[in-house]
């Protein structure tokens, strides 16, 4: 199973560079163990798909753990990423493993009715 995961596209720049090591999210995929590959679909003004990586780990945890962890590995900043979680009591951080990139590619091509998911969707 795949997922397409929405991503700002400076975050998407910052995975792709390799200097983001974590993605977080608020809530994560139900069949996270049978995903094999997250497409990064980069929000406007991008709207495409841009690139693919794996998943070497996720980790739940409250967002302020999350952060005094993974911050040096977030690209985001601290206001940002506590602006993003808000008073939710857990968060998910997902490692990213391996990084592929592409030719950015236009996902109405691949799936005529596609419109982005708000947070991600299985592919």
């Amino acid at each position: 199973m795949n997922v397409i995961l929405s991503i700002n596209p400076e975050y998407c720049d910052e995975i792709k560079n390799g200097n983001k090591k974590y993605e977080f999210r608020k809530r994560i995929f139900r069949y996270r163990e049978t995903v094999d590959f997250v497409f990064m679909y980069s929000t406007s003004p991008v709207k495409k798909i841009v690139g693919v990586f794996t998943i070497e780990s996720i980790i739940e945890d409250n967002p302020r753990k999350l952060w005094e962890k993974f911050k040096d590995f977030s690209c985001v900043e601290e206001e940002k990423f506590f602006e993003y979680f808000g008073r939710r009591e857990k968060g998910f951080a997902i490692k990213i493993k391996e990084v592929k990139t592409f030719k950015p590619i236009d996902p109405k091509k691949l799936i005529p009715d596609f419109s982005p998911p708000q947070s991600f969707c299985y592919f």
